[in-house]
């Protein structure tokens, strides 16, 4: 064996090591990219947001000016699904059970996060651990609402009719664990009356009922009803707020109407199923604090009635525990209950 042919030998097999080792460090590399991208790349296609109501509704009001702003700021196409039924228990159950990918979200309501724990029986998910808040997005009062043609001029006019007719007057919702449909129970606890609560699927139909007088009167957030008041088909005899609205002045709240203390107000927050990956539940939570704090949101929404409110995840903790504990405790004195 020559010099050379001594020192080759361990040469070749050193080159083939590393060869194979580079390989190896390749093969790593493409396989934690892989299992990286998701994440990295998110949104890389479209993504559903799910308002649990049917169209026209005072969440959807509040879903497509959001949707329309997230596309923008993800560049990605942001679509609605409207899935209604059981107050917003049926799409918040059907978004629980969804992968935890960023790409099916809940707009969320009081009704869905807060109220139907108490009101349901046999909730199909529970709103205080199946989900990832990704933060509070508005707030409004819900309107007592009458047709312009019904007697009712006042709130003390409606409460004198309620107590000479112990539930035959009909009070239409949004359905059962909606905001209105709670905030109807509570003032008829506050009043000492009783009425015939017909819940429906949706806002929409239930205007539509009151605009034909098959209803009374109804209770629901303001956005839904109030291009209806200003048209002069509907009556407003009072708002739920601890504050007038701004887009409707001369109307008295509750509390001013003589039920001191009297404040109900529905609220709409986004919402990913539980476990959602930490980086894209910081990136969407970002894109949804920035859309609520522009002022083309503030000013779409606050020309409806509705306030634009920030509370990110953080803080939506407290908020949360507090929400669930008001409005069961809402639920248990108006002995409203759905099997």
């Amino acid at each position: 064996m020559t010099l050379s042919s001594r020192f080759s030998t361990p040469l070749i097999k050193q080159q083939r090591f590393f060869l194979h080792l580079i390989a190896g460090i390749s093969a790593l590399v493409v396989a934690s990219t892989a299992l990286a991208a998701p994440a990295d790349a998110y949104p890389d296609r479209l993504i559903k947001l799910v308002v649990p109501f049917p169209a026209g509704g005072p969440t959807d009001i509040v879903a497509r000016p959001l949707a329309h702003d997230l596309s923008a700021q993800l560049k990605q196409t942001v679509v609605i699904e409207n899935k209604g039924g059981a107050g917003g228990a049926i799409a918040a159950d059907s978004v629980a059970k969804s992968p935890a990918d960023g790409y099916t979200l809940l707009v969320g309501t009081v009704g869905t996060q807060a109220i139907n724990a108490a009101l349901y029986k046999k909730l199909p998910y529970d709103p205080a651990v199946d989900f990832t808040p990704l933060g509070v997005v508005a707030a409004a009062p819900v309107a007592i609402v009458v047709n312009a043609k019904s007697p009712y001029q006042t709130l003390a006019d409606l409460v004198a009719a309620a107590k000479k007719k112990p539930a035959s007057i009909s009070f239409g919702s949004a359905g059962n664990g909606t905001p209105g449909h709670l905030t109807g129970e509570m003032f008829s606890t506050a009043a000492g009356i009783k009425f015939a609560h017909i819940p429906y699927r949706g806002s929409a139909p239930a205007v539509t009922d009151l605009l034909g007088q098959q209803i009374e009167v109804m209770f629901d957030p303001v956005q839904s009803v109030l291009p209806h008041i200003q048209s002069g088909k509907l009556r407003v005899l009072a708002i739920s707020g601890a504050q007038r609205s701004p887009v409707l002045p001369q109307v008295p709240t509750v509390a001013e109407s003589g039920y001191k203390q009297f404040e109900a107000e529905a609220w709409w927050a986004i919402y990913a199923p539980a476990n959602l990956p930490a980086a894209i539940a910081s990136q969407l939570s970002k894109n949804i604090a920035e859309i609520v704090a522009s002022a083309s949101f503030r000013d779409r929404l606050t020309s409806l009635g509705v306030t634009p409110v920030s509370i990110p995840p953080g803080p939506y903790a407290k908020f949360g525990r507090n929400e669930l504990e008001k409005w069961g405790k809402a639920v248990h004195e108006s002995g409203a209950q759905i099997d």
